[in-house]
């Protein structure tokens, strides 16, 4: 499956994204927020997932709207495609090169989708709040 592009220069493009998504959800005190690059890893459908939890499905449908927020006003872009608003247990926000998961905690524990990916570099973000 072939990569969509964004209107973004490739590296700047990507950078500037992850960090206004990161901005989205410090925004509204999403927590426990880790990037898994898997651009070493074959035949994977993005390159970074961007990983955090809240707390209810009211904060994690904030979270959501936040990010939308932040990155339509930076830069400009709109997420590919959304799943997940419905019940807002896991929001997954598909921005092509980045792919944002929004969990309720005991959903993220559950899935575990940093031990799905271990062979992925990961960075966890430390909280401004």
């Amino acid at each position: 499956m072939q990569k969509e592009q964004t209107g973004l220069p490739d590296e700047v493009g990507t950078d500037q994204l992850i960090a206004q998504i990161i901005t989205g959800i410090e925004d509204v005190k999403g927590q426990d927020i880790e990037i898994l690059d898997l651009r070493d890893i074959e035949n994977t459908v993005c390159d970074y997932f961007i990983i955090c939890n809240g707390t209810s499905n009211t904060q994690v449908n904030a979270i959501v709207n936040s990010v939308q927020k932040s990155v339509s006003k930076a830069l400009k872009e709109k997420p590919w495609h959304v799943e997940g608003s419905d019940n807002s247990e896991w929001v997954l926000m598909d921005y092509v090169h980045v792919v944002v998961h929004v969990f309720q905690k005991h959903i993220r524990e559950f899935y575990d989708i940093e031990g799905l990916w271990g062979d992925a570099k990961s960075v966890k973000i430390e909280s401004t709040h």
